[in-house]
């Protein structure tokens, strides 16, 4: 009983803890501006489940596509309009080389390193963030997560206080690091935070806010439910390719 109070007082703070570092939308924060339609996009985080989905339905769109992935055999495409660049986010060179003549970048970065503290998703973004303002690359398309800033607890009990404390802490801190870097970038960006992903149907509520984007499940009058699944890439494209761009600086 002792260790089951204890871990529920970890559980809590760190639910506080992600609420409290992660970012919150600031209403009039920002204003939204015409821009020129993006026709070249590079995606990052190219080999993953939505990325693939990005790769694909950014081709079928007729858009020029750049993918910076690792391992190019973990992309299996072949498209005139695709041009894979191998590399590492972590490594400014590689990035910098994608990002030549991009018109929008869309991150579906993630990785399975759960169970020990990482900086990638945050140094990763802080090197794409440095090298679309070297290379005057104005929008800015991020993956995220629900369950940190102001979508704590919207995940359900069963994620709030076992699956994110117990299995993703150190995964969901570097998610809070990433937006709050984000936030603190003078480009265009939107975030977009999907609970589960899935190949299924579509099932979206979408809360516009100022400088964020959050996706969430349909809500009903029903006891709470685990969200819903989402597909994040077809919003993902639309923010990036379609939507008027927002204005982030101060």
């Amino acid at each position: 009983m002792t260790l089951l109070v204890l871990f529920g007082v970890y559980a809590l703070t760190l639910s506080i803890a992600l609420g409290w570092a992660g970012h919150w939308s600031r209403a009039g924060a920002s204003s939204e501006v015409p821009a020129r339609r993006p026709t070249k996009i590079l995606i990052i985080g190219a080999t993953g489940g939505t990325g693939r989905q990005l790769v694909a339905q950014a081709l079928e769109r007729g858009y020029t596509v750049t993918a910076l992935v690792r391992n190019p055999k973990q992309l299996r495409l072949d498209d005139s309009q695709l041009k894979i660049v191998q590399g590492d986010i972590l490594h400014g060179d590689t990035v910098d080389a994608a990002m030549r003549e991009q018109d929008a970048v869309v991150s579906a970065l993630g990785h399975k390193q759960f169970f020990r503290p990482t900086r990638i998703l945050s140094q990763g973004t802080r090197t794409i963030l440095r090298a679309m303002e070297a290379h005057g690359v104005p929008r800015f398309v991020c993956e995220t997560s629900l369950g940190i800033g102001d979508s704590v607890g919207r995940m359900g009990l069963y994620y709030t206080l076992f699956v994110i404390p117990l299995i993703l802490p150190f995964y969901y801190w570097d998610k809070t690091r990433q937006e709050r870097i984000i936030a603190e970038s003078r480009l265009q960006w939107v975030i977009v935070r999907p609970a589960m992903l899935t190949n299924g149907d579509r099932r979206l509520r979408l809360a516009p806010f100022p400088r964020a984007v959050f996706v969430r499940s349909r809500q009903s009058r029903r006891p709470p439910e685990p969200p819903r699944m989402v597909r994040p890439g077809p919003l993902l494209l639309h923010r990036a390719t379609r939507h008027r761009a927002q204005r982030a600086g101060l």
